[in-house]
């Protein structure tokens, strides 16, 4: 195999395009959010500021830093730029997030020369292009390519050769392991398996004792460096979903369930346009702490409609309402999951589940005409609904 598979991440995206558009903050700390930390330019990184930490932590970390408000326009338009160029190095892309995408440039070799060409020149285009940096690793597998532009940044370039894979993975960290996060870290490093090494020596059976049968297996292949999967483009979401980012203030009820209103009215929007419908809705929380809870309902059926999703994603939130009580909370997220095809469901749509999909569709109508600010829920009326993250299209 030849290592033909690029993973780029631009570097601390939202402050590297503060620090594009205000030539000011270049090369000094900046913090996107004043609240709740968004990201932080790598001069604020070397003082511990790290994203999801309270704004005043942030300040008594690095005094001296610039803190900026996020403007998500500006950071969507970066996106669509970023993944423009993306999308003229190779056919093969499949992003992963706003940021960040695999890249496959197998037979292009005559054309475009070496894969480490490549990634040089990509990250040429994007700087002259975009105005950003941006790190790229090269390897055989997707995972490998990951790892290696984790490793190689701030706006660097890394190419594991083939046949070099374990030599690079095992000296590292436990936690460079894709799906290791602090607490499955914590499981692990109990155990005196501190780097990717230490877990390639531990069998099968023993890591799904140790870690369940999905995460066992997971980690025992990827520690041994394989990874079979393929860059798939044009990949259908498996879930549709929005997360809002609500600062330090502790906020009343009533505001909070406007928030997840505001959200729930976008993510069934957006399935509705995607012609999709989904049976799962997951509300994701984050808490003063830093910590992170799920909580999931199926449903009877598949649905794109706003009031029953509302439901359940209240229904989601009342039964977590004592651990917000206990940890406060600092982020909120709904999605939906378990996609299917909506259109096979509208004919067996009982009564009352089309009119509701009726109302839905002409709400749909009126802001594709006038757009989102024309209509829209009462209870939103002049309240603050917090800080939307941009999306990949769907």
């Amino acid at each position: 195999m030849d290592a033909t598979i690029l993973h780029a991440d631009a570097d601390s995206f939202f402050a590297s395009v503060e620090q594009r558009d205000d030539p000011g903050l270049r090369g000094r700390p900046v913090i996107v959010g004043a609240g709740v930390v968004l990201a932080a330019s790598y001069e604020a990184k070397a003082y511990g500021v790290r994203t999801a930490m309270g704004g005043r932590q942030a300040r008594r970390l690095c005094p001296h830093a610039v803190v900026v408000r996020p403007r998500m326009a500006a950071y969507a338009e970066a996106s669509r730029a970023l993944h423009r160029v993306f999308e003229d190095a190779t056919p093969l892309v499949e992003g992963l997030s706003i940021d960040e995408a695999f890249l496959d440039v197998r037979g292009m070799r005559r054309l475009a020369g070496t894969p480490a060409d490549i990634a040089a020149r990509l990250r040429q285009d994007i700087r002259e292009r975009v105005g950003l940096p941006v790190t790229v690793g090269v390897a055989t597998t997707k995972f490998v390519a990951k790892v290696a532009s984790g490793v190689a940044k701030p706006d660097g370039l890394l190419v594991v050769p083939p046949g070099g894979e374990l030599a690079f993975l095992h000296p590292l960290p436990v936690e460079r392991l894709w799906g290791v996060g602090p607490v499955t870290a914590a499981k692990l490093r109990d155990r005196g398996l501190r780097t990717v090494g230490d877990v390639a020596l531990v069998s099968q059976e023993a890591l799904v004792a140790m870690l369940g049968r999905a995460s066992g297996r997971h980690l025992h292949a990827l520690a041994r460096g394989e990874d079979r999967r393929r860059v798939r483009t044009g990949r259908r979401r498996g879930s549709v979903g929005s997360q809002c980012a609500l600062g330090r203030r502790a906020r009343a009820p009533g505001e909070v369930d406007a928030i997840l209103v505001g959200l729930v009215d976008r993510v069934t929007r957006r399935l509705r346009r995607a012609g999709r419908a989904g049976r799962t809705v997951v509300l994701r929380l984050r808490f003063d702490d830093f910590g992170r809870a799920t909580r999931s309902h199926t449903l009877p059926r598949p649905t794109a409609e706003t009031e029953v999703v509302l439901r359940a994603a209240r229904k989601l939130h009342a039964d977590a309402a004592p651990l917000v009580a206990e940890r406060g909370l600092t982020l909120i997220g709904i999605a939906v999951a378990n996609l299917e095809s909506a259109r096979a469901l509208q004919l067996v749509l009982p009564f009352d589940a089309a009119g509701g999909a009726a109302l839905d569709a002409a709400v749909d109508e009126i802001r594709d005409r006038y757009g989102t600010a024309a209509i829209t829920r009462a209870v939103l009326l002049g309240r603050d609904t917090g800080l939307v993250m941009p999306l990949l299209p769907d």
